[in-house]
């Protein structure tokens, strides 16, 4: 059914007689399935509606407000987006089919004023801006999230439009959309920043949302304080945690595990480094591929980076990094190596290098790293 035959028969469809139960699901979403097979999150009403009226102020919206959703609606952002814009009294533009350039033109014909985007979607829509051709005069604000983002991204974008506020957006399937921000303030903020702390929170995904708690646990459950890495555990009426054919994976006090390394710092700033599910070990020692990813992003010939862990035999695991080199760049192997060698520590240099046009990703812009894996082993093999 498409998207318009959907609207149709939601115009002719009667109001419904009563409210649903609130602890009723009220949709089903696959997660992304980046490292394993994706599972079906059931979200209840309650979920949410707590994660809507939690974030957002009824009826908030200017008469002359519109917002362009590009995101897919079977993502937890796109529905994210919609209940948020509708609850805010928002006028909505959905591009079924994201192009850059029909983003940019249909940001400047419909007036759009917020907008939200993926990073790969963000990346796209700043190149088409860089050429100077184009404005987005009614813009305000501009959300992206969904996955990784690169620093060097995030300035770029931050320097071609000074005058939007930009929103860096955390948050799961299983957590009903956003559960932590980085607001506008925090981002030029962090731009503008001479110290070293503040500046590095540009890195962060910010604060979390009213109504969410959240732990850094190390082994054993053991709560860490601030600047110390562990796994991720939220709560809060917006977390569902329910999966169907398995029920609920909360443990006995509500808390869900997310299984995203992460860090807090001394003001709250939450800092996700990665997929535990991701991790790599080499040697006997873990290493976070998001701790080399955030390295090379910012070498110039790098325009964007996925590192994994494949099978060996000496080490159990060998790093490899895979590069898609910037435009007109023809970066080497060695001289990247070198560079990750230069930040950090000679066990965390890539064992190997290799290049590729782009990275395999899902629809909203998160790298496939079992794709990644599965074809690095056939070509080892």
């Amino acid at each position: 059914m498409s998207s318009d035959e959907f609207l149709a028969l939601a115009g002719s469809a009667d109001p419904v007689s009563e409210f649903a139960d609130p602890d009723a699901v009220a949709i089903v979403l696959f997660t992304s399935g980046t490292t394993s097979q994706p599972k079906a999150v059931e979200l209840t009403h309650n979920n949410l509606t707590s994660y809507v009226t939690g974030t957002v102020e009824f009826a908030s919206a200017d008469s002359g407000d519109a917002a362009l959703i590009c995101v897919p609606p079977y993502h937890i952002a796109g529905v994210g987006a919609a209940l948020s814009n509708l609850y805010a009294g928002r006028k909505m533009v959905y591009l079924t089919d994201f192009d850059a350039h029909e983003w940019v033109r249909l940001a400047n014909a419909e007036q759009v004023t917020t907008a939200t985007v993926v990073p790969t979607m963000l990346d796209r829509i700043v190149s088409v801006l860089e050429t100077g051709e184009h404005k987005l005069p009614t813009l305000r604000n501009l959300a992206y999230g969904g996955s990784r983002v690169g620093l060097p991204l995030v300035r770029r974008a931050l320097e071609l439009l000074p005058d939007v506020g930009f929103v860096n957006a955390y948050g799961l399937t299983e957590t009903s959309s956003t559960i932590a921000v980085l607001t506008p303030d925090d981002h030029r903020a962090s731009l503008s920043a001479s110290d070293a702390a503040l500046a590095r929170r540009l890195g962060s995904v910010g604060r979390p949302v009213p109504g969410v708690e959240v732990q850094i646990r190390g082994e054993g459950g053991t709560v860490l304080g601030p600047g110390h890495t562990g796994e991720l555990f939220v709560r809060g009426e917006q977390v569902s945690g329910r999966y169907t054919g398995v029920g609920s994976v909360l443990d006995e006090n509500g808390w869900f595990a997310t299984k995203d390394i992460a860090m807090l710092d001394e003001d709250g700033y939450l800092f996700i480094g990665g997929r535990s599910d991701d991790t790599i070990i080499r040697g006997g020692e873990n290493i976070a591929p998001a701790e080399l990813e955030e390295v090379l992003i910012e070498h110039p010939q790098v325009r964007d980076v996925a590192v994994v862990g494949v099978e060996d035999p000496q080490w159990g695991q060998a790093i490899v990094a895979v590069v898609v080199p910037s435009a007109g760049a023809d970066p080497d192997p060695e001289e990247l190596r070198e560079y990750v060698r230069e930040s950090l520590r000679g066990s965390r240099t890539p064992d190997r290098v290799v290049f590729r046009h782009e990275l395999p990703t899902t629809a909203t812009g998160k790298v496939l790293r079992r794709e990644i894996i599965e074809e690095l082993a056939g070509t080892t093999s």
